[in-house]
């Protein structure tokens, strides 16, 4: 698995996306606050496989603090997360997940 990772990374620097060695995200403005507060709870494979856009993003940034008990940001490290989000993980036409459910279509907490 190891051998697969340094080579994705090594492919990635070809075409010219900096990759931060200790998550596997892409280096640009915003990494170091979505290091701070998204990969504490879980692994950068969750943001890296995700693909959603800004709404989304937020959706589930709403949910995990509902839910999950992540903590409220201030509103401007919510907008430095969720620009990084959008920008460098943006939803794809190529993914086969299906677009999340619109909040007021999930159950109740």
């Amino acid at each position: 698995m190891k051998k697969v990772v340094l080579a994705f990374v090594a492919c990635l620097s070809l075409w010219g996306t900096e990759i931060d060695k200790e998550t596997g995200l892409k280096v640009a403005k915003g990494l170091e606050e979505v290091k701070a507060n998204c990969t504490v709870c879980h692994s950068a494979n969750f943001i890296i496989q995700s693909k959603l856009n800004r709404d989304e993003w937020l959706t589930t940034i709403r949910w995990m603090q509902d839910t999950q008990g992540l903590w409220e940001f201030d509103p401007q490290t919510e907008d430095i997360i969720l620009t990084y989000l959008s920008t460098q993980y943006p939803q794809s036409n190529t993914s086969r997940r299906r677009p999340q459910l619109d909040k007021s279509l999930l159950p109740p907490k």
